[in-house]
């Protein structure tokens, strides 16, 4: 249990997480941000801050001893607000979903990385956007039932250019790895609730939580929470483009993100900043348009997803965006 002191009063509320009960266990307040939906996702925050950051977070912590067993923190990190989403990385000239797709898009700024993961039957998780490798390696067959000793066999890049060849399919940990720690993670999780539960015990274990987001089903999402109230989500369940009810549904569950799609009625502004008021970031998916994206910000939209990713962040800096600088 955790103590939360809030408007002069206080709460005493359940703490899910082991490995955040365990940091706890010598803290006697935690004091509570106003407008959190979720404390779980607070304490994970403040859990991963070093001390210097958690010590301005909560001056009762100032002098306390760190503990050992609490896992490696990072830099005080500042979160994009805006910007551009690489949807599979950078894609126009690297193979979609590999790792110098991914490169490319950490070199160029991008504030947001989209890449798309699945679940093996052998329970390996794997970044590719397609249920069968077909298409984007030179092999075939159902992803799924492959073993990743198969996977990795398979040539994932010389479909796209033969300087590519031999690049493979990452599994979602290499992802990971190479990742800054204040880019926007955008998880597209092609499956259902093994898939969510699967997820998130990865983000947890790596790190992950305050900047990867996973854009899932209701099932996914459901299974996601299973592990720790605390995982980001993006609502994907678009309701056939019913806008309204979607919103609705992001707001009433909590969700941190929702996608809105190019073939979809945009919200009015009420229901846009209704959004806002909630707390919900706005990704759009998607376009290729530098024009575009203007009126898009002007509407409320946080993050654009793109195929065309140098040419939009070139215009995303015009209109007073700045590139990401990676911090590791």
């Amino acid at each position: 249990m955790a103590t939360c002191k809030k408007s002069g009063r206080e709460e005493t509320f359940p703490v899910r997480n082991k490995g955040i009960r365990r940091a706890l266990q010598d803290r006697d307040v935690i004091v509570c941000r106003r407008g959190t939906r979720s404390i779980s996702s607070f304490l994970m925050m403040l859990f991963l801050l070093p001390a210097s950051c958690a010590e301005n977070a909560d001056p009762g912590l100032q002098g306390r001893r760190r503990d050992s067993h609490r896992p490696m923190s990072h830099a005080c990190i500042e979160m994009p607000t805006q910007g551009i989403s690489a949807h599979r990385g950078e894609n126009r000239i690297h193979p979609e979903n590999t790792l110098p797709a991914f490169r490319e898009a950490i070199r160029a700024g991008a504030q947001q990385i989209e890449m798309d993961v699945y679940l093996t039957d052998h329970g390996d998780l794997v970044v590719i956007h397609d249920s069968t490798v077909d298409r984007t390696t030179d092999g075939t067959g159902d992803l799924r039932e492959m073993t990743l000793d198969e996977i990795k066999s398979l040539d994932a890049g010389s479909w796209k250019d033969p300087r590519f060849a031999g690049e493979r399919i990452p599994t979602l940990e290499e992802a990971l790895a190479i990742m800054p720690r204040n880019v926007w993670l955008n998880l597209h999780l092609k499956g259902g609730r093994a898939l969510g539960e699967a997820v998130a015990t990865m983000v947890i274990e790596q790190g992950r939580m305050h900047q990867a987001f996973l854009a899932a089903n209701r099932q996914a999402a459901e299974g996601a929470r299973s592990v720790d109230e605390g995982i980001l989500i993006c609502n994907m369940e678009r309701r056939g483009g019913d806008v309204a009810r979607y919103i609705d549904e992001t707001i009433a569950h909590g969700y941190a993100f929702i996608q809105l799609h190019h073939r979809h009625t945009m919200p009015a502004p009420e229901q846009m900043q209704r959004l806002k008021d909630a707390g919900v970031r706005v990704n759009y998916y998607g376009t290729d348009d530098p024009g575009a994206l203007e009126a898009l910000y002007d509407l409320g939209v946080d993050f654009v997803l793109t195929d065309n990713l140098l040419p939009m962040m070139e215009r995303a800096k015009q209109l007073g965006i700045q590139t990401l600088n990676p911090v590791y």
